[in-house]
């Protein structure tokens, strides 16, 4: 297991956040890059498709090699799904945590670079 990022929900506009739209999902985040710690905010309006507990708790992510064995067993509020090819992620909640994991064979600049490609223009 590898540490990937802090995801942290927000309410406020951030500088540099870019509108993002996964299937049903949809929300507003900074980049992946955006920092050395890579803690991303995020932000949900009406309407984002998501559960409830992911728009008020900040999670952790890390990365896995066996996504369905690390899930077995746990409390799966989303997913798995893939946001980007290659990109397979699911949460769950342990003790009131969410817990992101994410498998992929994707590097930090791939991940960045798909990010960039899915991103759209703020409404």
């Amino acid at each position: 297991m590898k540490y990937s990022h802090y995801g942290i929900p927000t309410s406020e506009v951030k500088e540099n956040e870019s509108y993002v739209e996964v299937g049903d999902f949809k929300f507003y985040t900074t980049p992946y890059e955006a920092n050395k710690y890579h803690i991303m905010w995020h932000r949900f309006e009406e309407g984002h498709g998501l559960p409830e507990i992911i728009t008020k708790v900040p999670h952790i992510a890390f990365t896995v090699e066996n996504l369905d064995k690390e899930i077995k067993g746990k409390k799966v509020i989303l997913g798995p799904y893939y946001p980007l090819e290659g990109y397979r992620v699911a949460m769950f909640e342990e003790d009131g945590v969410l817990i992101e994991l994410i498998e992929t064979k994707l590097s930090d600049e791939e991940i960045s670079k798909l990010e960039k490609e899915k991103i759209t223009d703020l409404p």
